[in-house]
């Protein structure tokens, strides 16, 4: 775990980010902390490096590392998973501790909530137990000081025995102290004894026990008391570590088995017979210090200073209102989304198809042959000019409208109401989380599902989270239900139609998912959820300059320029098959034409099936696929309006169960080729990713033939 003389960091200079290696003077410094604590502020602020700092649980799922110096010291500074304890439950919390046991850090920096430190010490406590190198910041003082919280840091500081730092981690020049603090700590040949913990009479006999001889066979490496009492406790994942940290043969060595199984029977002789009261018997201690510790050092003005909070968690998480305003909020972002991208939309289009007419003077004053200009500009740059026009005005306003009711705090509330559905399912409710995360990209979705502990629960979210519409397939539904649903008039009225219809299109894929879910946990997944702890964070301020500059290039910018570089040769492939004939008759059309039997009976034709694999590399080029292959045009293109649009498609046989089909079938597909490939990337396994491909595409296909052979009973009655 520990980092290695070319690990790759990032140093924030005046003229900008520059990639160095770390050098044999550089101190690593471990930065842990709850989740939710603003422990990626701080070490975004310290670094320079732009982490995404959401607020909710669990965002950090890998240990990011960054540079930062000051006058006395240059830093690693290394952002390891949020953990509430180092008594892992998590593959996170695992790696958290892994990282402060093993990874040898110079110091660790313990960050906490101000405004509840006392919750927060439990963690400062086991960090100190291993390592007396630590500096606690109290972050979130701006919380407190709102709350009416006051905090003596220093009687604090004084009984814990080592430094702790009040900041603000959003306002960087609150963090210089942190720094102070650092350098002493590290440069301090002899730290000061920190405070430890006195655990019940019957640990401490036990501990003393053992401790003289895992000294001597540990050899010093790991600090004897910690490891004498996780010896007694035989977590198996840190046995394991400890196995691969210190050798097989430390645990086998008959003086050291013999002297644990003494402690063991010591333990017994007080009745502290399981491995559970153990625990529980630590924990209590752990508690208790805390709460010793906390007594005096925080003075409340205001005890109901969270009253405001629980007045509207009652409204946001009740059985009663929580989900319809779920539903409200998820309507009003669509209908943002789509009231406000119409116009920019269409100017970028303009602008950009204005560029392929400029290119195209240019492959005439060369004499460039016109298939060269068909497959490269008609092809290639008029699939990406679509693809950036349709995708970037939502995603400018949704991923925004996203961010700032993640950093609200409003995201775990959704959860928190969404675990008891997904607990029934037998899944995670950290599902929630991943499943909002889809509505912008599944890719981002199954990135995402790292945050779920369980192998299986993760499983299950990756294979379900496609039934959730991303910003891709937006477009293809909003155009589908304006034509055929609520009129091309215009307006804030048919905005507001369409974005209810498409936020019922969105419940269906919700409840397809629990559904799916359900049935996978019960066949090839089979198992009970796992237990879920979900700390609801206080309501915060947005910042919505930090929110926009992130959304815009942490998640815009990243997710458009990713379905670009699919989008590419996707455009020569298609423009290869519309322009290459056989028999007079193109590819494309040939193609389409085969598809069609099969098509007709789930309410489609050939050429709209035909576009959605066509579009499997961007879902954003269904809709012009299929204008293009009704025109026979052989490069995409785009209608003046939408009315244009509904005829062309009406005269091509298109009736509203046509309409209706489309979008079924738009929301129960293969995902795109770079969720596919994320997915392959995060299971390791071609196997779950076809399965990830199979499932949704076998749902659609069976649920858009039973419409279809509903809805032409219900047309011929």
């Amino acid at each position: 775990m520990g980092l290695t003389n070319h690990s790759v960091g990032i140093k924030a200079v005046d003229s900008g980010l520059v990639i160095k290696k770390r050098t044999p003077a550089d101190r690593v410094v471990a930065l842990a902390g709850n989740p939710n604590v603003g422990k990626s502020t701080v070490f975004n602020n310290l670094t320079g490096m732009n982490q995404h700092t959401g607020n909710w649980p669990g965002k950090t799922v890998t240990n990011a590392q960054g540079y930062c110096e000051t006058k006395n010291q240059t830093y690693v500074m290394v952002d390891i998973p949020g953990t509430y304890s180092l008594m892992a439950h998590s593959a996170e919390e695992e790696v958290a501790r892994n990282f402060i046991c093993f990874g040898k850090p110079d110091a660790v920096v313990v960050v906490c909530d101000a405004t509840c430190l006392e919750r927060n010490l439990n963690l400062v406590l086991q960090t100190i137990e291993i390592y007396p190198r630590v500096v606690v910041c109290a972050n979130l003082m701006d919380e407190a000081k709102r709350k009416k919280i006051r905090l003596n840091l220093p009687l604090l500081s004084k009984r814990l025995g080592v430094p702790v730092v009040g900041t603000t981690a959003r306002k960087k020049k609150t963090l210089a102290q942190l720094m102070e603090a650092l350098d002493s700590v590290v440069t301090d040949r002899k730290p000061q004894s920190p405070y430890l913990v006195q655990y019940p009479t019957c640990i401490e006999h036990a501990i003393s026990l053992l401790e003289p001889v895992v000294k001597e066979k540990s050899g010093g490496k790991l600090d004897s008391r910690w490891l004498s009492l996780k010896l007694l406790d035989q977590d198996e994942s840190l046995i394991r570590e400890i196995n691969s940290y210190l050798g097989e043969d430390f645990l086998r060595d008959k003086e050291l088995q013999a002297v644990i199984q003494h402690g063991k029977d010591k333990l017994a002789q007080y009745g502290v017979t399981g491995e559970d009261q153990l625990k529980d018997l630590i924990v209590s201690a752990l508690v208790h210090s805390a709460q010793s510790l906390c007594q005096g050092v925080a003075v409340y003005a205001d005890r109901q200073y969270a009253k405001a909070d629980r007045r509207l968690d009652k409204i946001l998480t009740s059985k009663a209102t929580g989900y319809p305003v779920m539903l409200a909020l998820l309507a009003g972002v669509l209908w943002l989304t789509i009231a406000g991208a119409n116009y920019p939309s269409q100017l970028l289009a303009d602008g950009l198809f204005w560029v392929q007419d400029r290119l195209t003077e240019f492959f005439l004053y060369i004499n460039a042959p016109a298939w060269l200009h068909g497959a490269l500009v008609l092809g290639v740059y008029r699939v990406l000019a679509w693809v950036v026009s349709v995708m970037l005005p939502p995603m400018a306003i949704f991923f925004p409208l996203f961010t700032l009711l993640e950093d609200a705090g409003y995201l775990p509330r959704v959860a928190y109401n969404l675990d008891q559905p997904f607990k029934r399912c037998h899944a995670c409710g950290k599902q929630a989380l991943c499943m909002c995360m889809g509505f912008g990209c599944n890719a981002a979705g199954i990135i995402g599902c790292r945050i779920i502990d369980s192998p299986r629960e993760r499983l299950l979210a990756i294979l379900t989270n496609n039934f959730v519409p991303c910003n891709g397939r937006f477009p293809t539904l909003i155009a589908i239900i304006t034509m055929f649903f609520v009129g091309t008039v215009g307006g804030a009225g048919s905005s507001l139609l369409s974005a209810l219809l498409l936020t019922a299109v969105i419940v269906l894929g919700v409840l397809i998912t629990f559904v799916v879910t359900k049935l996978l946990s019960k066949t090839l997944l089979r198992g009970m959820p796992s237990s879920f702890t979900l700390e609801l964070p206080p309501y915060r301020k947005p910042q919505i300059g930090k929110v926009l500059v992130r959304s815009i290039f942490d998640r815009t910018l990243f997710v458009l320029g990713r379905a670009a570089v699919v989008a590419a040769p996707a455009g020569l492939a298609i423009w290869l098959m519309a322009n290459i004939s056989v028999n007079g008759v193109s590819i494309l059309n040939h193609c389409a034409s085969f598809l069609d039997p099969f098509a007709r009976l789930m309410g489609l034709d050939g050429v709209i099936l035909m576009a959605f694999i066509l579009g499997c590399p961007a879902n954003e080029i269904v809709i012009p696929i299929i204008i293009m292959t009704y025109l026979a045009q052989g490069s995409i293109l785009e209608l003046d309006s939408l009315t244009q649009m509904k005829t062309l498609f009406v005269e091509n046989g298109w009736t509203w169960i046509t309409a209706m089909s489309t979008m079924l079938f738009s929301l129960n597909h293969w995902p795109c080729s770079t969720t596919l490939l994320t997915i392959r990337k995060e299971t390791g396994s071609w196997k779950w990713t076809a399965l990830a491909a199979v499932i949704p595409t076998v749902i659609g296909i069976v649920i858009c033939i039973a419409f279809t052979a509903v809805a032409r009973l219900f047309v011929s009655c």
